[in-house]
């Protein structure tokens, strides 16, 4: 595969051509993870409503009732729904791995594995996540083992 990269003027639209022999599932996943890189997730902090960067995201939480997103240091609530940021990033490094917790695969450090068939995910800014067994096959199939 080569990849060309060509500075354009500040007149032109930006543009990324993907050209391939097929479509398949990876490079429709590799299209999506670069349209999701350029939308920001509206959120609010108290009373401030702001926008964050999915690449900044560690993961999304819900509890009662509600959803929130974590990053490096703050916490955010989304009015999105759990399933529905499921289906907005299905195609980026973001996974499902449990009821409550979509997590962003970029941001964790390491993986173990836990007691009755579970993983237990090690984040960038050392916080610990638990993989419900459920979930477990989709990672391993994900990250390859």
């Amino acid at each position: 595969m080569k990849i060309i990269i060509e500075q354009i003027g500040p007149e032109e639209e930006e543009q990324i051509l993907i050209r391939c022999r097929s479509v398949d599932d990876s490079i429709v996943a590799l299209a999506k993870e670069l349209e999701k890189r350029r939308e920001r997730l509206t959120v609010r902090e108290g009373e401030r409503i702001m926008q964050v960067d999915p690449l900044d995201i560690y993961y999304f939480e819900a509890v009662d009732n509600k959803v929130f997103l974590y990053t490096k240091e703050k916490v955010y609530e989304t009015k999105s729904k759990l399933y529905e940021l499921e289906e907005q990033f299905g195609y980026t490094n973001f996974i499902r791995v449990s009821k409550s917790v979509i997590l962003n695969l970029s941001n964790v450090e390491s993986f173990y594995p836990e007691f009755n068939g579970r993983f237990e995910a090690l984040m960038k800014n050392k916080e610990r996540l638990l993989i419900s067994r459920q979930y477990v096959p989709e990672l391993k199939k994900r990250l390859g083992i």
